[in-house]
């Protein structure tokens, strides 16, 4: 006993959805001018085609088709061969793709292996620049808070020794002494050495 096959099941088990033109597209070109509402319920599925041809994207596509035909109803009056009318609508759909590609030019291309600028003579590397900065404020996190402090103010900050003093209620020589301090232990700082 053998089995029938049914080669369009999908077909049979669900109608096929038919896609309309847009409402307002559609009740306009009615009101003025029932030739082109016509044109467009007789015509629809076969230009929808050809518009899914020139896309990828089937939303695209009815987005197309709709810019299409709205050009060709502000033409409507113009035409003189109603007979080429799908020839005017191809033309108005081809237009319109290429004025979006246009619009969208793509600067990035695929490629193999990405480009990677030179290094520049005399340049320093901007993520081990930054791994060293990182470690070095975690060395002077670790520095006691008044040469830290002493610290900031005078590299960081940019201050002379006389405005640290100042700014701190301290003498110069208290400054110069616990900031040469300072230098020292961020010197001998075992993270920074790995860092260098």
């Amino acid at each position: 006993m053998t089995a029938p096959v049914c080669t369009s099941a999908s077909a049979a088990a669900a109608p096929a959805r038919q896609t309309l033109p847009h409402p307002r597209l559609a009740s306009a070109a009615t009101s003025l001018y029932p030739s082109f509402a016509s044109y467009v319920r007789a015509r629809h599925p076969a230009l929808l085609r050809t518009a899914r041809s020139l896309t990828a994207n089937p939303s695209d596509a009815e987005d197309l088709l709709q810019a299409a035909l709205a050009k060709t109803y502000v033409a409507w009056e113009r035409i003189e061969d109603h007979r080429a009318l799908d020839g005017y609508v191809r033309r108005a759909l081809l237009n319109t793709r290429t004025s979006q590609w246009r619009r969208r030019r793509v600067d990035e291309y695929v490629c193999d292996e990405l480009p990677e600028p030179e290094p520049r003579p005399g340049a320093e590397d901007p993520a081990e620049r930054q791994a060293l900065r990182d470690a070095m404020w975690r060395a002077i996190l670790r520095l006691p808070a008044r040469q830290r402090a002493m610290v900031v103010l005078r590299y960081y900050e940019d201050l002379s020794e006389v405005q640290t003093a100042e700014l701190l209620g301290v003498s110069v020589g208290t400054v110069k002494s616990a900031v040469s301090r300072a230098l020292g232990k961020l010197r001998e700082d075992p993270e920074l050495g790995l860092a260098r």
